[in-house]
């Protein structure tokens, strides 16, 4: 059961939040290319400060994997008026929180004060653009940080590895193929100047949205993002290659070994359209009707009526340029990996030829909604969905907004529909992950 919950974490940990309230909003650009959102929630004294840069590990060069998630830590180390490691002191001795995360897409670092600090948190981040500290011995801190973030995470975690495996069959030849973690022999052939280069390319105004949500005056907020962003020079346009994979036409089989497992899982592995497709909406909600809770089809089936397994999901891994549709189980009893597969098939064959009710459809919808709402709990959460639906939906920032109507109008003919399209037994890849003596 522990190991249950190990990936569980695992999993977890992989998702952002999809969607968020209904909420208003003020955005502009700046002359250097920043694109500012600012939304007005006084119902607390708080405020979030955010910065997301359209940069992730896809834009980084096959021998010099990591790039963007080792900036994601070296980018605390401080700046021309900050010394090293004060970024943190300074953000929790003014009552505040702040953290940053990378993905395959991009890299989000944020604050959330008391709202009389948010000009701290404006210059926090001006500072981090405009003049960071990237030195030798800062590199060489970040250097033994992310070894030890990807030993504790990943080679020392039950599981830790599933993704990896995946992808690089899921996604070859595009850059998905390798995670956001990179490689620790590539940042150690690293040169300083490739740091350099790598920050000047893509941690520019012009690449990044500043999204400042809660307790705030509209007028008074915009004349201190000019006070503190003004001055920070634009960047040369950022290109990025457009990758068209071949189709996966036959199954794919893989092992891969786990010396931190003691229980093996089963995994198969579908290639979805990326995030800005209608498509993928309609596969998260197959995704809460197949593994959703408790009730979930499949649930019910292996963990509560068969107990063939210890668990059970289905889950679309979302990103920008394409997705990954996975499913697994674990086995309860010895039950053999292929016979879990024969279940999780039998319910994807179902959804394929039957419609699925309309009490299920509202259910799915409500699941959503709920999700929907709890997304803007938090400021910084309103901030992160705000940034998202500009950097990834065509600068529609409205995006936020519309979401749930989009949602709401699946039918259950769609839902039958693209689990026909797309989750097919010759458009896939299956894993065996197995304990390894």
């Amino acid at each position: 059961m522990k190991q249950k919950l190990l990936l569980t974490m695992a999993i977890s940990g992989l998702f952002l939040s999809a969607s968020a309230q209904k909420v208003k909003f003020t955005e502009y650009d700046m002359d250097n290319g920043l694109h500012v959102i600012l939304h007005q929630d006084k119902t607390a004294p708080v405020v979030a400060v955010s910065v997301m840069y359209h940069v992730g590990s896809k834009d980084e060069e096959e021998q010099r994997t990591g790039f963007a998630h080792f900036f994601e830590h070296l980018l605390f180390e401080g700046s021309d008026n900050m010394k090293r490691g004060e970024f943190m002191k300074i953000v929790s001795s003014n009552g505040g929180e702040n953290n940053a995360n990378t993905s395959q897409d991009r890299t989000f670092y944020y604050e959330v004060f008391p709202s009389n600090q948010l000009e701290l948190g404006l210059w926090l981040e001006s500072e981090r653009m405009l003049h960071p500290k990237i030195d030798e011995a800062g590199v060489k801190t970040q250097n033994e940080v992310v070894k030890e973030e990807k030993r504790l995470r990943i080679d020392n975690s039950p599981y830790g590895k599933f993704t990896e495996k995946i992808f690089a069959r899921l996604f070859e030849g595009h850059p998905y193929r390798w995670q956001p973690i990179g490689s620790m022999e590539h940042l150690d052939a690293a040169k300083l100047s490739e740091f350099i280069a790598f920050f000047k390319k893509y941690y520019v105004p012009n690449n990044a949205v500043l999204t400042i949500a809660g307790d705030l005056d509209i007028d008074k907020t915009k004349a201190l993002v000019q006070k503190y962003f003004d001055e920070v020079p634009k960047g040369a346009p950022v290109v990025r290659s457009a990758y068209t994979l071949r189709p996966i036409e036959k199954e794919i089989i893989d092992t891969a070994y786990d010396a931190n497992i003691q229980i093996p899982a089963i995994f198969a592995a579908y290639r979805v359209p990326g995030m800005k497709s209608h498509d993928s909406k309609v596969l998260g909600l197959i995704s809460t009707l197949l593994s959703g809770g408790g009730s979930s089809r499949l649930s019910t089936k292996m963990v509560d009526e068969k107990k063939t397994a210890l668990q059970v999901a289905a889950f679309n891994y979302s990103l920008e340029d394409y997705g990954a549709y996975i499913t697994l189980a674990l086995p309860n009893n010895n039950t053999p990996l292929n016979d879990l597969l024969k279940d999780i098939d039998a319910e994807v064959a179902r959804l394929q030829t039957e419609l699925i009710s309309e009490s299920e459809l509202k259910k799915l919808q409500n699941q959503f909604e709920n999700s929907y709402v709890s997304a803007n709990s938090k400021m910084i959460g309103v901030a992160q969905n705000l940034a998202s639906g500009y950097t990834f939906h065509d600068k529609d920032t409205n995006d936020i907004n519309e979401e749930l109507e989009k949602v709401r109008s699946i039918t259950r003919e769609e839902i039958r529909d693209v689990a026909r399209k797309y989750l097919n037994k010759n458009q896939r890849i299956v894993l065996y992950y197995l304990p390894k003596k």
